[in-house]
């Protein structure tokens, strides 16, 4: 279905290819998971299937693709439109239409679909994703994690042979994540659905891929079973990480596998670590906000004490990211709010981000100058900060970006580590972040991990809104449990998810009665009956 051969590219003005003589095939009815660091060209391989690439992106182009008997060098991505259907990692750049309907239904339009059929296909998707009760909505009063459902929805509508997919579980919680994989599979199994997907949260989606190509970073790609490729791979989900601590020669693809072969490990719990931080950084009292008729944060109060890291789990919908933006004071919302003596929504902007910084989903909200190097500066200006120090922040981060490069040209991941750089320079009292590890390797999230730890143990307060499990787990010592609007569970981590079916991390589930959250937890639990 899918065959590149001696596929080279490189962008304009860069002297290294980002793709160099790359060849492999991919069957009918495949699904294919793409993984590597961030940058190493993922987005480049997944573009270049439908014409995305050079077409769009302009730089020297060699070598040839064929999908299903097509060259894409031959032919457009509108060409294409009816065989290949895209989701990129920002789905809201994709939108055309201003409802949910009327998103689903635009492709279709372009194609041609007769009226009844279109109508048909509508219905059928808004099932399929779970998000009928969406319908009407506007695109722009939803969730991250509701765009992206429905970007997948507006292109599965259309009936592609061939769906790409860069990070489609990103903006998901658990539960939305794994509907969507579970859709995506069937129509693999039963239609013949040929899909390709990048991912860097591979224990969401590894046990269902039939291969995987492996990007190091170095220009070249690797084709081979999933197992095989994660035992060579530098990139090292639980699962894999688990096999590398208890020496199993293999890697586990799911979480029933793990528990099978762990028969018979013992792991102590790991140790309760009590409470010291009596310097309360956040009080809010009675928040409320609301957008319209919808309540978005209904009667929320919390206390977030300084040194502390707190995450926030919640569906999609359920309040998380309102909640941060009213905190910061940028949102209108009723209720109190004192940071160190100090309400952010009476302060202007500079005098905000010193107290309170938010780092938002959208990363690329917060970058308006055209190089990396010129952001960089204007943030040590902004914060008051030596010379180089967002700089110095950006490279703990695992990103080594040419200052030169134009923002707009990173991936997501890449403008994601930049704005964390830009904003934590300015060494506030509270740091607030949304999705922070959206589209960032594991590597970046422990380095990230690192940074909070750090900024943590000076005295800042840290407030985490994420999907992603594993990183709450690893990073958080307080969590909260949202669901409409509201808060519904606060308390230890430990204590949470390891009492949750939905937000357990999967070391918990493979070793679950005992109370473990991490691989870490695990190495040093692991009990050893010699004397």
């Amino acid at each position: 279905m899918i065959t590149f051969d001696q596929v080279s590219h490189t962008y304009p003005e860069s002297a290294q290819p980002t793709l160099d003589r790359v060849s492999f095939s991919l069957s009918e009815g495949d699904l294919c998971l793409v993984v590597g660091p961030t940058g190493s060209g993922k987005s480049t391989l997944l573009g270049a299937i439908n014409g995305l690439v050079p077409h769009f992106t302009g730089g020297r182009f060699s070598g040839q693709i064929r999908v299903d008997g097509r060259d894409t060098t031959k032919h457009r991505p509108r060409e294409l439109a009816d065989l290949v259907g895209y989701v990129g990692q920002d789905p809201v750049r994709g939108f055309v239409t201003d409802t949910v309907e009327d998103e689903i239904a635009y492709g279709m339009e372009q194609l041609g679909t007769a009226p009844m059929v279109m109508r048909k296909r509508v219905e059928e998707t808004l099932d399929l994703l779970g998000i009928a009760e969406l319908r009407r909505r506007p695109l722009t009063e939803l969730s991250g994690g509701q765009q992206q459902r429905v970007a997948i929805a507006a292109v599965l509508a259309a009936q592609p042979k061939v769906l790409v997919l860069d990070e489609p579980t990103s903006a998901l919680d658990a539960t939305a994540a794994a509907d969507v994989l579970s859709a995506i599979t069937t129509l693999v199994h039963e239609v013949g659905l040929t899909v390709v997907l990048a991912e860097h949260r591979l224990e969401r989606v590894m046990q269902a891929a039939d291969s995987m190509l492996w990007l190091p970073g170095d220009g070249s790609v690797r084709h081979g079973g999933v197992a095989e490729l994660l035992a060579q791979a530098n990139i090292t989900p639980p699962l894999a990480a688990l096999a590398q601590v208890l020496g199993w020669p293999t890697v586990p693809l799911s979480v029933r596998e793990a528990r099978r072969r762990a028969t018979g490990i013992q792991i102590r719990p790991r140790p309760e670590t009590p409470t010291s931080h009596t310097e309360l950084a956040v009080g809010a009292t009675d928040l409320q906000v609301r957008f319209g008729e919808i309540k978005a944060v209904h009667g929320v109060s919390l206390e977030l004490f300084a040194g502390t890291i707190t995450a926030v789990l919640g569906r999609n919908g359920a309040g998380k990211s309102s909640l941060l933006w009213a905190l910061q004071g940028a949102l209108t919302c009723g209720g109190e709010i004192e940071v160190a003596g100090q309400d952010p929504r009476r302060l202007n902007a500079n005098q905000a981000r010193r107290l309170v910084a938010l780092v938002p989903q959208t990363a690329a909200d917060l970058l308006y100058l055209p190089t990396v190097e010129a952001e960089c500066g204007q943030a040590d200006v902004e914060s008051e900060a030596s010379p180089g120090t967002t700089a110095a922040l950006l490279t703990r981060l695992g990103m080594q970006l040419p200052p030169d490069r134009d923002p707009r040209d990173l991936s997501e991941g890449q403008r994601l580590a930049l704005v964390l750089a830009i904003q934590l320079a300015a060494g506030p009292k509270v740091l607030l972040l949304d999705e922070p590890t959206r589209g960032l390797d594991y590597q970046a999230k422990a380095e990230l991990h690192q940074i909070l730890d750090q900024f943590a143990s000076n005295g800042t307060a840290i407030l985490i809104s994420t999907h992603d499990v594993e990183f709450a787990a690893a990073t958080s010592q307080n969590l909260l449990l949202m669901a409409d609007g509201e808060i519904v569970a606060a308390g230890p981590t430990a204590d949470l998810l390891t009492s949750s079916a939905a937000y357990s991390p999967q070391m918990s589930k493979v070793f679950s009665p005992v109370k473990v959250l991490t691989v870490a937890d695990v190495a040093a639990g692991l009990w050893d009956p010699r004397p």
